[in-house]
């Protein structure tokens, strides 16, 4: 486990395929961690102990979905929580034990932002620290992709182009401070963001599409 930020942690790293890295960050709360997104290192899980365990874990579409989760269940006792759409797609391998499908405030501070356009039912999700930063997960809605940012339409799992512009106008106007894809190619999936950065990141991406 390595620490990022004062109440945010990056387990390490995974390659699901070549050149590209996948990392779950837990992130620590007085009541209860919070992980997003999912891993498969075991050896992550005495740290995770040692950080107070899992509350809930969040994942932010049905990639991250896979045997690990069933063993994140028994180790931490936590809650699986994604969008309605993504638990559908995800039941053959484990059940989530919360589901959503519009945009709210979980927790006292949690922003769940579904983002559909790469599944259907894709989702953000957006912290503002209490130690001064604001964290948006945003899954594989949009990542850093060599020099610059990438994003992806899955046709199969019901993602269309436009409705991931849309998503990706929404995520224009939150203005974080540190955005953490759940896998990037060819360089880190956490990038710290400095003003005006982010909506030009947003609009070269829409671009794209």
């Amino acid at each position: 486990m390595k620490q990022l930020f004062p109440d945010l942690w990056q387990t390490q790293t995974e390659h699901p395929f070549s050149g590209v890295t996948s990392h779950a960050y837990l992130l620590t709360r007085p009541d209860g961690n919070i992980l997003f997104y999912g891993t498969g290192v075991s050896d992550d899980f005495k740290p995770i102990h040692d950080l107070g365990g899992i509350a809930r874990q969040y994942l932010s579409h049905r990639d991250e979905a896979g045997p690990p989760l069933v063993k994140i269940k028994q180790e931490f006792g936590s809650a699986l929580c994604c969008h309605v759409l993504e638990a559908k797609a995800i039941r053959s391998i484990c059940t989530a034990d919360m589901v959503f499908d519009a945009r709210e405030i979980q927790l006292g501070n949690i922003e769940v932002i579904p983002t559909p356009g790469h599944t259907s039912g894709s989702t953000c999700f957006l912290y503002r620290s209490p130690h001064g930063k604001s964290y948006l997960f945003t899954g594989d809605s949009i990542f850093p992709d060599g020099e610059s940012w990438g994003t992806r339409v899955q046709l199969f799992a019901g993602g269309r182009k436009s409705d991931l512009k849309n998503s990706l106008r929404l995520l224009r106007d939150l203005k974080p401070d540190v955005v953490i894809s759940s896998a990037a190619v060819s360089r880190s999936p956490v990038q710290p963001m400095v003003p005006g950065e982010w909506e030009a990141i947003i609009d070269e991406t829409i671009k794209s599409l």
